[in-house]
């Protein structure tokens, strides 16, 4: 014996692939193997084949099978629980992709800032597919001040950013509110303190931010202005 510690497998080798996922919500659906395997495009043997295999691969019985049907186990029912959250960002990765395609045919380019176009946009894109399949998306991403050049020289119909104001020549309305948080690591002296944390210590205080040009930026600069601003940063970063 070595000593070292197991390395485990890769996680695509421990999670079922998106696939079989698929087919475990069709079978919740429709209450039916048969069913579900009419759903997703595949024979009755191969979707039980594939349940079968994605049991082992997870190590507890998915479906209770039965000459009425197929019922999910009260496992089954907790792994599809999991299995429909994985889908859903599945298709919100489809929907952010599909837009950052080049696409000649697009109707409406769509520019937003980072924060937007990684927590909000593919879940509007899904609902304007659903509301309008036929409108192709084109999406640019960069800071709120690299959509509002966009804008302004006429590379984007439409854009998305955060901050306090609109951007000098373009016209805005507010769609969301959003509000920001200090994050900080367990360790960390203020992650047990009981005070509240006051203006003045945060902006003392040397923080990971985003880079300038950023609305989340400007807001927070805002925010501490009368306070003394925003201390030298201690790292920039360009994502959250």
């Amino acid at each position: 014996m070595t000593g070292e510690a197991r390395v485990p497998p890769p996680l695509s080798h421990r999670v079922p692939d998106l696939g079989a996922l698929e087919l475990l919500l069709a079978v919740a659906r429709h209450g039916s193997l048969g069913r579900a395997a009419r759903d997703v495009g595949v024979t009755q043997p191969a979707a039980s084949s594939r349940i079968r295999a994605m049991e082992r691969q997870l190590g507890v019985a998915l479906l209770d099978r039965s000459p009425r049907g197929s019922r999910l186990t009260d496992a089954g029912a907790l792994v599809t629980d999991w299995a429909r959250r994985i889908v859903e960002a599945a298709e919100a990765f489809d929907a952010g992709a599909q837009a950052l395609r080049d696409r000649r045919d697009s109707r409406l380019r769509v520019a937003a800032s980072m924060t937007i176009a990684e927590y909000l946009l593919p879940g509007w894109l899904i609902a304007l597919r659903a509301e309008r399949p036929d409108t192709a998306v084109s999406l640019l991403a960069g800071n709120s001040a690299a959509v509002a050049g966009r804008l302004l020289v006429g590379e984007a119909d439409l854009g998305f950013v955060e901050g306090l104001s609109v951007p000098e020549g373009l016209d805005g309305t507010v769609v969301a509110h959003d509000r920001l948080v200090v994050v900080v690591a367990p360790s960390h002296p203020w992650a047990r303190r009981r005070a509240p944390l006051t203006p003045g210590e945060l902006a003392a205080t040397p923080l990971i931010l985003r880079e300038h040009g950023s609305g989340t930026r400007q807001v927070l600069g805002a925010a501490l202005a009368v306070h003394g601003g925003l201390a030298q940063p201690l790292l920039e970063l360009s994502s959250t």
